[in-house]
């Protein structure tokens, strides 16, 4: 026989023992008839915090920057273009905030004095500008008194940079007492940067109130109401909680600029303008201008809750401000005011309207209870004066709400002596929720997968309330969003998906970011004055969240969790309601790896359908330009009897999906 056949049939040979033996290392499986758990509902929720623009200038719709001239220095965001408040201004004209009252939360409003109604403007920027686009229609409201002279006429413009006019209307002014009036302009062009412009008919003296400007196109079309594309990406993640305020937000800097929600309901226009606290917190990105309307209060919190599906977890002060700030305390004997904010709340969501604040619930448009299920005592806070404090609402909430879920905490890191400290302590009270936070590198979270594997069982539930991988380190201005991070991400959240006894809530944070308006990064959801999109973190959570399944069952690789054996992370539920077996598969290394998985326990379709999202590289980021680049796609694959073989990606996030018969 020819030598050089028999060299060629031997390498054909080792080549494809060599395929087979990669092929076939990595054997999995899955035992879909055995559920270890139930998934809770609540697994994968979102975490709501103002920071970053969030509210005012992001989900919450209003367009015009300090509408009631209540900010630190009232006349913020507004300009009057021809005046110079160290002349008479006879061309022209001039606006002063007149302080009517330091009682009651509406303190201010503006007296303008229009000499020559020819020559006099005031505009408002906005947020960073006012997105507009074209012939979409916008609400406009205003209180006004007419003081003096001949003022006929309110006139109201979009203008762009060069001072085009993109869409007008205007108000007729009829009374010397405070009056209410709308009016509604429709845009002409589309403009990121847009301002409002007002001008007058006639002179004289003008007092002008609570200039509020909204798109008519809102969250189920509600006045005073959210931006809808922003909820529209909270919605697709179908949420299982919305955790609100904050965050640090809660505590404030100081006891006195702590998040009140009483402060926050009832009619908008009485609703106290406060200080953000993020506004100067960073060096490298102050933002004075950074302020809370509250128009998006409680209130519309726990109807945001309803509207995407999600269970409402409010977390109120405990008597501490910001440990990373002040740190102030608020002393025991004079605690019991925070603690009855805690026990209204609960009668606010939940009270029949034969009770005080279900009545004021009622009257805000909503008589049927939120359904509210757990309340979260302090933010981020740690140490002795936390425990003591959290003792005193525990035991008041339990006795009157014994059915509501109380979270508590630890505090902001996942280790070291304030952790250890927290988590005793609190198994010692038999806490029943426990928010431990991460902001940690990628390979912290890679390593970390098996976090949960020996917690105990009996202990207190978790919630891991706030985690993102930093790219560059806590709190850096550099970090990213890129792909390496929401890979990392989502390899942990397999352990904690794997450990759905331990872990009850999970959620990504911080949520929304304003391009130009951010303290924080990294953060899963951008947007700037027209667009939004969602960061490959985002779609992680997404992954995760659209199939969370209902029930946990084990995948594993020789008897043992897939933990980041050959860089592979793995996690497995069946879903009883669409009689599917779901896995998820993350691929951390390099290369494609191979798996055969065999599925015991079930009869399963000849097919199923794979969800992959994978990036080109570990620093791949989603943009404006791109906001798609890392994005689910969807393909489908071949089951044989119990077994599939499947490829993943490398640098990848796999769902594979195979209905029961």
């Amino acid at each position: 026989m020819n030598t050089n056949f028999i060299t060629k049939i031997t390498l054909c040979g080792a080549l494809l023992t060599s395929m087979y033996t990669s092929a076939q290392k990595n054997n999995f499986e899955v035992e879909a008839a055995k559920s270890i758990t139930k998934i809770q509902p609540t697994m994968y929720g979102v975490f709501f915090e103002d920071i970053n623009f969030a509210a005012d200038g992001g989900l919450y719709a209003e367009m015009i920057k300090n509408r009631s001239f209540e900010f630190l220095f009232p006349m913020m965001g507004w300009q009057e273009p021809n005046s110079d408040r160290h002349k008479l201004n006879q061309q022209s004209g001039i606006a002063n905030v007149i302080q009517y009252s330091q009682k009651g939360t509406n303190h201010n409003y503006c007296r303008v004095t229009i000499n020559d109604a020819n020559g006099y403007q005031l505009v408002n920027e906005g947020f960073r500008g006012m997105g507009i686009k074209k012939d979409l229609k916008y609400n406009l409201t205003l209180k006004a008194a007419k003081i003096s002279g001949n003022i006929s006429k309110i006139k109201f413009q979009f203008i762009d940079k060069d001072n085009k006019v993109l869409g007008e209307t205007s108000v007729v002014p009829n009374s010397k007492d405070w009056s209410n009036y709308s009016a509604q302009l429709t845009s002409t062009g589309t403009e990121a940067k847009a301002k409002l412009k007002i001008t007058f008919e006639g002179n004289g003296v003008i007092d002008l109130d609570n200039i509020s400007l909204f798109p008519e196109d809102t969250w189920a079309g509600r006045k005073n109401g959210l931006r809808k594309d922003l909820v529209q990406l909270l919605y697709d993640l179908k949420p299982g909680f919305l955790r609100f305020p904050g965050g640090c937000i809660v505590e404030g800097r100081t006891l006195a600029e702590r998040y009140q929600w009483k402060k926050s309901i009832g009619k908008v226009e009485d609703r106290e303008t406060a200080v953000n606290r993020w506004n100067m917190e960073f060096g490298h990105r102050p933002a004075p201008d950074y302020f809370q309307s509250f128009g998006l209060g409680f209130f519309e919190y726990f109807q945001l809750s309803e509207d995407i599906g999600a269970s409402p977890l409010p977390i109120l002060s405990c008597g501490m401000a910001c440990q990373f700030n002040t740190g102030e305390l608020v002393p025991m004997d004079q605690i019991d005011p925070y603690v009855q904010d805690a026990l209204d709340l609960i009668e606010f969501a939940n009270g029949g309207t034969e009770t005080a604040w279900g009545k004021v619930r009622a009257d805000m448009g909503h008589p049927k209870p939120f359904n509210l299920k757990f309340i979260g005592v302090g933010n981020e806070q740690w140490g002795p004066d936390y425990i003591e404090r959290f003792k005193v609402f525990e035991k008041a909430i339990k006795s009157k709400y014994p059915n509501i879920t109380i979270v508590s905490g630890t505090g902001p890191f996942p280790d070291g002596d304030f952790f250890e400290y927290g988590m005793k302590e609190l198994k010692k009270l038999n806490a029943e929720i426990v928010d431990e936070h991460y902001y940690k590198n990628p390979e912290w979270f890679r390593q970390n997968a098996t976090r949960y594997d020996n917690y105990d069982r009996k202990g207190p539930k978790i919630f891991a309330g706030e985690y993102a991988a930093q790219s560059v380190g806590i709190a850096s201005p550099d970090n990213k969003n890129n792909w390496e991070c929401a890979f990392s991400e989502a390899a942990f959240m397999t352990g904690m998906e794997r450990n759905a006894e331990v872990v009850h809530l999970t959620s990504y944070a911080p949520l929304l970011a304003h391009e130009e308006g951010w303290q924080w990064t990294p953060d899963m959801i951008w947007f700037n004055n027209l667009q939004s999109f969602g960061t490959p973190n985002y779609y992680v959570q997404k992954l995760f969240s659209n199939n969370k399944g209902t029930d946990l069952i084990s995948i594993t690789k020789d008897g043992k969790a897939i933990t980041g054996q050959n860089d592979l992370f793995a996690s497995a539920v069946k879903d009883v309601n669409s009689k599917e077996v779901i896995l998820k598969i993350v691929n951390t290394s390099a290369s494609s790896q191979n798996a055969s998985i065999d599925l015991k326990g079930a009869k399963l379709d000849s097919k199923g359908t794979a969800v992959t999202l994978k990036g080109d590289g570990l620093k791949d980021e989603n943009s404006f330009a791109s906001p798609t680049k890392i994005s689910p796609k969807e393909s489908q694959f071949k089951v044989s009897g119990n077994k599939v073989q499947y490829d993943f990606p490398a640098y990848s996030v796999t769902v594979l999906k195979i209905k029961m018969k």
